[in-house]
């Protein structure tokens, strides 16, 4: 059974609340999370699947089978692919109206805006935008066929 957005965002204020706002902590515990990040082919690195608005290179592609979504990524920082990573985590799988109407609350919860800064914060919800226009072209692309 597919855990639901909420199960995914809840499970990940839970693992940092573990970290107790210490910066470093935090910090490093999401240049990590990048690293378990499934490689991405470097042909999918190309300028069209970077994401505008992010100051480091952000690559995000997206392929959606029976209206789930899939999410890769990757990114040329650290704290960026970690930062990615969690919203593949949040996303991945999930149906494109799922993703369309989800209610993103885990950034505000561990308190992301006091470490990653405003630039990061703009990048951050880019990210989120084009994983939510992806979803939104398969979802177009779906009442198009039926």
């Amino acid at each position: 059974m597919m855990r639901t957005i909420t199960e995914i965002q809840d499970e990940i204020i839970s693992e940092f609340s573990l970290l107790d706002g210490d910066m470093e902590m935090t910090v490093f515990y999401i240049m990590e999370l990048g690293q378990k990040l499934p490689e991405m082919p470097e042909a999918d690195k190309t300028e069209e699947n970077i994401v505008k608005g992010c100051q480091s290179k952000v690559w995000l592609t997206a392929t959606s089978e029976n209206d789930n979504v899939r999410f890769t990524a990757d990114s040329n920082t650290a704290i960026t692919k970690g930062l990615v990573s969690l919203l593949i985590r949040v996303f991945n799988g999930q149906k494109t109206d799922t993703i369309l109407n989800a209610n993103l609350y885990f950034m505000q919860k561990i308190g992301m805006e006091r470490f990653i800064g405003t630039q990061r914060s703009n990048g951050f919800a880019a990210m989120i935008k084009q994983m939510k226009l992806y979803a939104l072209a398969f979802k177009t692309r779906q009442a198009v066929k039926s």
